[in-house]
């Protein structure tokens, strides 16, 4: 069974020319095109579902049929990529130029267990960055090998890099809080950058995107940038204050010093200069971190936080209700201990027995 040959792939046919050498095409009505891989290797199966898919050896100004780059601009055609989040995308597209840079001219058929778990190990240093290179990675090859054009999904079986211990970003408490509202009081633009992360709970980018356009009748829609989840928010008082006092951009609550809008990497600057400043700790996902405290210590459900903090899946809610819940529960058994009306704690049975046996 070995030994017999393999049927003819589709479209796919065999000349020999003059000299003897063995010239392949695909042809799927119209013009034939030469594949130039040698028969049987990856690249040749990559130069031919090009070739059905009516993609030439190299676009004009583009990557070389079979290369990493090329699968990655294949990719960038799919509805596969189309579907991720724009905050997704912008985040794999900073990874993607880093990756092409280096390996783009690579063959992608020889992309290997060894070399996906090479590249994560060279960020180490940095697990987060390793974490979404390797998520990046697989979004790619997970279609390459649906799209039938690698045979072996060589991210299977990375593993992620481990966590780094801790809780990431270092919540906000309350006392930064207060701080931080002396420093800046209300009628400071530094005021308005706070008290919209604090009283809305957004992420940084879907903070500077906040506007009077998305408030009907006192209440904030929008769609968040990095899970597309619709989150609706009531504009509180003491929010509602701040704004009103201003200063404020003409399209966003969040702005410069000119009153233009802010990326949420230039944000994110000057709010650590407004930090410092003020003595607290320079993270505007520390402040959403004090805000979730602030509602799961108020009594909020896993499904409202969701609805806040536009989460899914239960697994971040519940970090913050289970923080909350043993907060409560410490407090009323406390307060039960300090009814008891003794003055020492009795010691085992078998602890007095001892002791009277010491004593005789």
């Amino acid at each position: 069974m070995d030994t017999m040959p393999r049927p003819r792939a589709p479209y796919l046919s065999r000349e020999v020319t003059r000299h003897g050498n063995a010239v392949w095409y695909v042809r799927r009505g119209g013009k034939r095109t030469r594949l130039r891989s040698k028969y049987g290797t990856p690249e040749f199966e990559a130069e031919y579902q090009a070739a059905l898919a009516g993609k030439t050896k190299r676009d004009k100004g583009g990557p070389v049929v079979g290369s990493l780059a090329w699968l990655v601009a294949r990719y960038r055609e799919t509805t596969a990529w189309r579907g991720l989040s724009s905050a997704t995308r912008k985040q794999r597209e900073n990874i993607l130029r880093q990756v092409l840079a280096t390996a783009g001219q690579q063959p992608f058929a020889r992309i290997s267990i060894a070399t996906i778990t090479a590249a994560r190990d060279r960020r180490a240093g940095t697990p987060f960055q390793a974490r979404h290179f390797l998520d990046t990675l697989r979004g790619i090859f997970r279609w390459a090998l649906e799209a039938g054009l690698v045979k072996v999904d060589p991210t299977v079986g990375v593993r992620n890099p481990p966590r780094p211990k801790g809780d990431g970003f270092l919540s906000w408490a309350e006392e930064h809080v207060t701080a931080y509202e002396k420093c800046w009081p209300i009628g400071t633009r530094q005021r308005v950058w706070l008290d919209v992360l604090l009283y809305t709970g957004l992420r940084r980018g879907d903070a500077v995107r906040l506007g009077r356009q998305h408030i009907r009748e006192g209440v904030a829609t929008l769609k968040t940038e990095k899970t597309d989840t619709i989150v609706t928010l009531p504009i509180l008082p003491a929010l509602a204050e701040t704004l009103a006092a201003g200063p404020c951009g003409d399209l966003t609550f969040i702005a410069g010093e000119s009153g233009t809008p802010l990326t949420k990497e230039s944000f994110g600057n000057l709010f650590r200069d407004a930090c410092r400043a003020a003595g607290v700790p320079g993270s505007a996902h520390g402040v959403r971190k004090i805000a979730a405290t602030r509602a799961a210590n108020a009594g909020a459900t896993v499904a409202q936080l969701e609805a806040i903090f536009g989460w899914q899946g239960g697994s971040m809610a519940a970090l913050y209700t289970r923080a909350a819940d043993r907060r409560r529960l410490s407090i009323e058994a406390m307060s039960k201990l300090g009814n008891d009306k003794r003055t020492s704690i009795v010691a085992p049975l078998y602890e007095v027995r001892h002791l009277g046996e010491k004593e005789k």
